[in-house]
């Protein structure tokens, strides 16, 4: 068991590293050079080679990596990925049974609104504007799942369905427009609204999914997250042993963190009579927020989930060396 588990890690860690290629050469040939986003999910450890050589030749292919607006997977986004759904949950249960239900979903609409407004006004990836719009879509989407379930009365698997759908109809709308479903060519706004689109139609199906096993299914909070566990390492094993296509990997794992980092939350926030650790959605909401607060101020400052802007840049590196030589 252990060496399964140690080879879905490197799994992982091979699908962080290869992710780094750019989606397409030039705007102007967007369309046709579409073939390229699937290749930079679908390529050899050894790429990062030839995507410098690919930037010495083509400046435009450095300045449109540079304008990507999604950080490198690296395990680092797993890690914050995880913790933003449990967080997403926690918040929003905590808000919706503390203060009026219809202000707390109002107030979470806001917040995700703002969020939107600044991630979309920046021109690049920024750290802390990723992952706060990133919490922001896991506390409205929670809510909005729930709103479904507990003020409308339509079952946990209703909503996953028509989460699902809706899901499924972004993913064809993107894919129709751009030939892409990668993440490695969000650069410009529009395939940054289908991007957001589907994230938030993700954690929507991922909430859904997941209060079904444990309430629904009566599996209870820790067996749904221990389940959801297993599950997450379903596409890494895929793409290892099978060769599972990349981007369908990494949208597989994407909604499964939702009801992984949720199931864990609802484990220690709720109380010991619904198989809860009884800790309380306001405590466990403040240690996770510290927790991303922690890490997403590690990548602000370290940049470590860009890309080295040596390969972004080579030739701007090497026109700069030269002058500062004497």
């Amino acid at each position: 068991m252990s060496g399964e588990l140690s080879a879905v890690g490197e799994t992982y860690q091979r699908l962080a590293g290869l992710s780094q290629a750019p989606a397409v050469s030039l705007s102007a040939l967007r369309e046709s050079h579409s073939d390229m986003d699937a290749e930079s999910d679908t390529r050899h450890p050894w790429t990062t080679l030839r995507q410098r050589a690919r930037a010495n030749a083509d400046p435009m292919l450095g300045t449109q990596r540079a304008m990507r607006k999604v950080p490198e997977l690296t395990v680092y986004f797993w890690v914050i990925k995880v913790l933003t759904t449990a967080v997403g949950e926690s918040i929003s249960d905590y808000l919706v049974h503390t203060i009026n239900p219809y202000i707390a979903v109002t107030l979470g609409g806001i917040g995700l609104a703002v969020s939107l407004v600044l991630q979309f006004s920046v021109r690049r990836y920024v750290a802390w504007i990723y992952w706060l719009t990133v919490v922001m879509v896991a506390v409205f989407g929670t809510m909005a799942a729930d709103v479904l379930h507990i003020e409308f009365g339509v079952s946990y698997l209703a909503s996953a369905t028509l989460f699902a759908i809706v899901l499924v109809v972004a993913f064809v709308a993107w894919y129709a427009r751009e030939k892409t479903l990668s993440i490695h060519s969000i650069y410009t706004p529009r395939r940054e609204l289908f991007y957001w689109t589907a994230v938030l139609a993700a954690f929507a199906l991922g909430t859904a999914t997941g209060d079904m096993t444990a309430r629904t299914m009566h599996l209870g909070y820790f067996s749904s997250g221990v389940m959801f566990v297993l599950v997450f390492a379903v596409p890494a094993l895929a793409y290892w042993r099978f060769g599972l296509n990349a981007i369908l990997a990494f949208w597989f794992a994407y909604i499964v963190t939702r009801p992984l980092g949720a199931s864990f939350a609802d484990w220690m926030g709720k109380p010991h009579g619904v198989g809860g650790l009884g800790w309380g959605d306001g405590p466990v909401s403040l240690v996770l927020t510290i927790l991303i607060v922690g890490f997403v101020g590690y990548l602000q400052v370290s940049r470590v989930d860009i890309e080295n802007e040596l390969a972004v840049f080579p030739a701007r590196q090497r026109d700069q060396s030269t002058q500062d030589e004497p």
